[in-house]
């Protein structure tokens, strides 16, 4: 907890850069991984609007609809029934 008592005294405009900086980088990252053979894209991408929805709204919405959009897109059976 002594995490959040530090962050908590930091300026806001300091939060808000290392929050875009870390986040930023996630998504770019898993942006890469989409074109680069790679495994765990997608993980990198959410991790990142994680870590931007702490300080930013957009990315808060964002992650809600990332959210709503991934529970349509269950994988479906791979075989057929018999």
């Amino acid at each position: 907890m002594e995490f959040k008592k530090v962050w908590g005294t930091l300026p806001v405009k300091l939060r808000k850069t290392v929050v875009l900086v870390i986040g930023s980088t996630l998504i770019v990252f898993g942006a890469v991984l989409i074109v680069l053979p790679g495994p765990f894209t997608m993980p990198f991408i959410i991790l990142g609007l994680v870590i931007l929805s702490l300080e930013f709204v957009w990315a808060e919405s964002l992650l809600i609809k990332v959210r709503h959009h991934a529970r349509k897109a269950v994988p479906r059976k791979l075989r057929k029934k018999q």
